[in-house]
C-alpha cells in the first residue's frame, strides 16, 4: 500500500501544504467546507496503486497552508491556484483533477481556463457550470443553503466555533445523514483555528455574493466556472446529500464533454468519499482508466 506523505512549496507568495502518495501523472484532489484534505485518505493510496502521483492541498485559507496573500478567496483564485500546483509539481497533460464540494467548482474553472493541463476531470456534490446558480431560484434549495447567507455577518465567526463547533458538525449531519465521521470535523477545526484562518474559509462564501471582494484581475478565471469542462468528466452525487439537492443532476449528462458520465449513488450524502469509500474510489479509478 502506498503511503501518505506531507510536503509544501510556496506558490505566488503563499505557502501551500499537501497530502501525497504514489508517482506518475498528476492526479490533484481538491476539498471543500468544511473539510480538509484528509477527506481523501482512502483515495490517495488507490490513485498511487492505480500510477498516478496523487495529491491534495490544503487550499488557500486552510491552514497549514497560509492565508491569500491578496486576500483573495473567489472561486477563480482557487481555480487559478489548481494550475499554479500543476506548474509546482511538473505535471503535464496527463494530469487529472478531482474536486468535491468547494473542490468541484476549482475544478472546473482549471480545466475549463487552462483544459490543455487536464487530461480527465471529477467533480462531485456540486454540478458545473451555471446549475448551481439557477438552483437558488428554487425554494427547497435555498433553505438547504441559507448557512451561506449567514457567513456574510461577522456574527458567524463566533457563531461557527461556538460550544465546540457545534455549527459545523451540525452541517456535517445535515449533509450526510447517519454518517458518523472519523476525526473529520476535528481536522477540519484544526484548518480553520491558527487566528484568520476560520474568516478565510467564510471568506469563500462572502467573495461568492460579494462582488467587491473580487478581483478584476481574476475576471477571465472567474468567467471559466460558467463553461463546461471540455474534457471527458464524472460527475458523482448522493441521493441523500442535504447541502446540494440531487435534482441538480438531473439531465446534466447532456450538458458534459463527450466521454462524460453521471453517477448518483442511491444510499450516500454528500461526503461521498468517506460515506463509502470502496464504491466511490472504484467508480473514480474505472472512469480514469478508460
Amino acid at each position: 500500500m502506498n503511503s501518505i506523505t506531507q510536503a509544501s512549496a510556496d506558490i505566488d507568495g503563499m505557502h501551500v501544504e499537501w497530502l501525497e502518495a504514489g508517482s506518475g501523472p498528476l492526479a490533484l484532489c481538491l476539498h471543500g467546507f468544511p473539510d480538509s484534505p484528509h477527506s481523501w485518505r482512502h483515495l490517495l493510496p488507490e490513485l498511487a496503486a492505480a500510477g498516478y502521483r496523487a495529491v491534495a492541498p490544503w487550499t488557500r485559507g486552510y491552514a497549514p497552508s497560509g492565508l491569500a496573500p491578496d486576500g483573495l478567496y473567489q472561486a477563480g483564485a482557487r481555480g487559478r491556484d489548481a494550475c499554479r500546483l500543476h506548474d509546482i509539481l511538473d505535471a503535464d497533460g496527463d494530469a487529472v483533477i478531482i474536486g468535491h464540494d468547494w473542490g468541484s467548482g476549482a475544478a472546473n474553472i482549471a480545466a475549463s481556463k487552462e483544459p490543455e493541463r487536464w487530461d480527465k476531470v471529477v467533480m462531485m456534490a456540486v454540478p458545473p457550470a451555471g446549475r448551481v446558480g439557477a438552483a437558488f431560484f428554487d425554494y427547497a434549495q435555498l433553505r438547504r443553503s441559507c448557512y451561506m447567507f449567514f457567513f456574510q455577518h461577522p456574527l458567524s465567526e463566533m457563531v461557527v466555533p461556538h460550544d465546540d463547533w457545534a455549527f459545523i458538525r451540525g452541517l456535517w449531519n445535515d449533509w450526510s445523514p447517519g454518517f458518523e465521521p472519523d476525526g473529520d470535523i476535528q481536522n477540519f477545526v484544526e484548518a480553520a483555528s491558527p487566528e484568520g484562518h476560520l474568516a478565510a474559509t467564510l471568506g469563500y462564501y462572502r467573495a461568492t455574493f460579494q462582488p467587491e471582494l473580487q478581483s478584476a484581475a481574476l475576471a477571465e478565471w472567474e468567467a471559466a466556472g460558467n463553461i463546461v469542462p471540455p474534457q471527458p468528466t464524472l460527475y458523482l452525487h448522493g441521493r441523500n446529500d442535504g447541502c446540494i439537492g440531487v435534482e441538480l443532476a438531473t439531465g446534466l449528462e447532456a450538458d458534459l464533454a463527450p466521454g462524460s458520465e453521471v453517477v448518483v449513488f442511491d444510499h450516500i450524502g454528500h461526503f461521498m468519499q468517506l460515506e463509502d469509500p470502496a464504491l466511490v474510489n472504484s467508480t473514480i479509478i474505472d472512469f480514469l482508466g478508460r
